[in-house]
């Protein structure tokens, strides 16, 4: 299972996605994925992983992983981790295919045969054209393009903004009783994070008190906070939180201060999770041990692919934490994330945005994770069980490069 050819592609109308299928000279071709940044890690693919790759056995997933890392760039989630963890996915496509296994059951087998999701309260276009998360490039219904015909319109994040209770009584009427919100991103104060006001704080925490309001302890609650604050204004949020019973507080500082998010799990009894920006075992130790993170959370496609994963998930394991899975970013990192879901014991639920799964997230596989009752599973077939749609690689805002042996 010689590695004969390396294919990106990516799409002006999605520029933060890149796809990468790795095709074998037996015929067979593995699918991955990455966001943010596509450019640099297609780049980075063709100059510096395919000459590594080309000729070799793609059986051989952990020497390979190996082998990508890189010198400079070799921790943290920036474009050569990417590009090695969207390579990884397709190499252990590959090799769910090769043994006519779904991936999931080639990873041990399944600890369960579905999972329940909390939803992401992002709508269609939320951080679509820049990888900026912030206000300005959330998406919002005034500068949507519009849903096709027949097709559902989840514009979740104007919901929790402007009438968070019916958003929550629609999840659960989805089946859906785990909810993340950012409301405190549009805080004055998180231009700096220096500091929050009074009145913004308040104001910030108006969505959760209107959904505890309508729904008692009905809706599981996520702040997400994205590591906008400093240590004291995280510890401001927290406390005026902790009467709400959240679920987790994310991100409430930058994941790798480890000192700092010690310091703020002492302060407050609300749980804290976060992670998703860090890469490479030794952050994740870090955070895991030194921050005493409750739980860690990784992104698949931005942290070293499944190889990458599983390693992390055995770090949590040890210290009896669960680990969550990050997705409000493309198809197929979902897709390898509910598979690892599955196939491993420490993982409560996986994240979706259903703003972007029943949006444009089905234009571009021929199928997805199914979705039912609040509880996702994987596809059907082998390996990731899902393939890129035919013919996007024609689309006239295509970028498709090829390196072969």
């Amino acid at each position: 299972m010689k590695i004969e050819t390396i294919e990106t592609l990516r799409l002006g109308d999605h520029p933060n996605l890149l796809w990468v299928r790795v095709h074998t000279d037996d015929g067979l071709t593995g699918l991955g994925e990455t966001y943010f940044g596509a450019g640099p890690s297609e780049a980075d693919i063709h100059d510096r992983i395919a000459p590594i790759l080309l000729g070799q056995d793609a059986s051989r997933i952990e020497f390979l992983n190996m082998k990508m890392q890189p010198y400079t760039g070799f921790t943290g989630s920036g474009a050569e981790v990417r590009a090695l963890a969207a390579v990884d996915v397709a190499l252990w496509d590959l090799a769910g295919k090769a043994a006519g296994k779904p991936l999931s059951d080639l990873l041990g087998g399944r600890t369960r045969e579905s999972i329940q999701v909390y939803n992401t309260c992002a709508g269609p276009n939320y951080v679509s054209k820049t990888s900026a998360v912030r206000p300005d490039n959330f998406g919002t219904a005034a500068g949507a393009a519009g849903s096709p015909a027949g097709r559902q319109t989840y514009e979740d994040l104007e919901a929790f903004l402007h009438h968070p209770e019916d958003l929550a009584a629609s999840l659960m009427e989805m089946g859906i009783f785990s909810m993340k919100i950012w409301p405190l991103d549009l805080a004055a104060g998180a231009a700096d994070g220096v500091d929050i006001s009074t009145q913004d704080l308040k104001k910030g925490l108006g969505p959760f008190e209107k959904i505890r309001a309508a729904h008692g302890d009905k809706m599981r609650l996520k702040a997400e906070l994205h590591g906008l604050w400093s240590l004291n204004a995280a510890k401001k949020i927290a406390a005026a939180l902790e009467p709400l019973e959240m679920d987790w507080i994310e991100d409430p500082v930058w994941m790798d201060r480890t000192r700092e998010v010690a310091e703020l799990a002492r302060a407050t009894r609300a749980p804290l999770a976060g992670g998703e920006t860090l890469a490479s075992l030794g952050q994740f130790e870090a955070l895991i041990n030194d921050g005493n993170i409750g739980t860690p959370i990784l992104d698949v496609v931005w942290a070293g692919g499944v190889t990458a994963a599983r390693k992390v998930a055995a770090l949590a394991e040890a210290r009896s934490r669960p680990i969550a899975f990050h997705d409000c970013s493309g198809p197929v990192t979902l897709a390898v994330s509910t598979h690892l879901a599955l196939s491993l014991r420490n993982v409560r639920e996986q994240e979706i945005a259903r703003g972007f799964y029943y949006s444009w997230y089905q234009d571009f596989v021929d199928q997805l994770p199914p979705i039912e009752n609040g509880m996702i599973t994987v596809p059907d077939g082998p390996g990731l069980g899902m393939d890129l749609a035919p013919g996007l690689e024609k689309r006239v805002d295509a970028i498709h490069r090829i390196s072969k042996a």
